[in-house]
C-alpha cells in the first residue's frame, strides 16, 4: 500500500534524462574498451568522445532543470492564484456572516431593550395598582367607619325618636289620668 502511494508520487524519468544517462554509459564503455589497449590515440579519442558526451549530458540535465523549476513556479503561481481565489472567498464568506451576526445580534438586543422596557411599565402599572388598592383598601375601611357610625347615629335617633314618643305617650296618659281625676 504505502508502495503504490511512493510510486504515484514520484514523477516519471524524462526522456533526457535517460538519453544523458545514456550518453554516460556510452563514455563510460568507450573509455573502457580503451584502457585495456593501452593505445595513445585510442585513449586520447576515448578520453575527448568521454569529455563531449559528459558535457552533452551535463547540458541535457541542465536544461531538464530548468523545465522542472519553470513548470513548478508555473504550478506555484496557479497554486497561489487558487489560494487568492479562494481567500477571496472566504473573506467575502466571513464578511457576509459577520454582517449577519451583526443585524441578529442588534435585534437580539434591540428585543431585549423592548422587553426590559415593558417589564418596567408592568412593574410601574403594578406597583400603582397596589397604591391603588391600598388605597382603595383605606376608603373600604373608612366608608365601614362612617356606615357603623351612621347606624349607631340612626339607633340614637330611633331611640331619641322612641323616648320622645314614650314621653309623650306617657304625658297623654296623664293627661288622661289628670283630666279623669278632675
Amino acid at each position: 500500500m504505502a508502495r503504490n502511494r511512493t510510486s504515484a508520487r514520484r514523477r516519471q524519468r524524462s526522456v533526457r534524462v535517460t538519453v544523458a544517462v545514456s550518453l554516460l554509459a556510452v563514455a563510460t564503455v568507450a573509455v573502457l574498451a580503451a584502457l585495456p589497449t593501452q593505445s595513445p590515440a585510442l585513449l586520447s579519442v576515448a578520453a575527448v568522445t568521454a569529455l563531449v558526451l559528459g558535457w552533452a549530458s551535463l547540458r541535457i540535465v541542465w536544461t531538464e532543470v530548468l523545465q522542472s523549476r519553470r513548470e513548478n513556479a508555473t504550478d506555484r503561481a496557479a497554486t497561489a492564484t487558487a489560494y487568492k481565489s479562494l481567500f477571496s472567498q472566504r473573506a467575502a464568506e466571513h464578511a457576509e456572516f459577520t454582517t449577519a451576526m451583526t443585524e441578529r445580534l442588534a435585534e437580539s438586543n434591540q428585543s431585549l431593550h423592548e422587553y426590559q422596557a415593558a417589564m418596567v411599565q408592568a412593574l410601574e402599572r403594578a406597583e400603582s395598582a397596589e397604591s391603588a388598592h391600598a388605597a382603595a383598601l383605606g376608603r373600604v375601611a373608612e366608608l365601614e367607619r362612617s356606615i357603623e357610625l351612621l347606624r349607631a347615629e340612626d339607633i340614637v335617633e330611633d331611640l331619641v325618636a322612641f323616648d320622645e314618643k314614650i314621653a309623650e305617650a306617657a304625658g297623654k296618659h296623664a293627661d288622661k289620668q289628670a283630666a279623669k281625676l278632675a
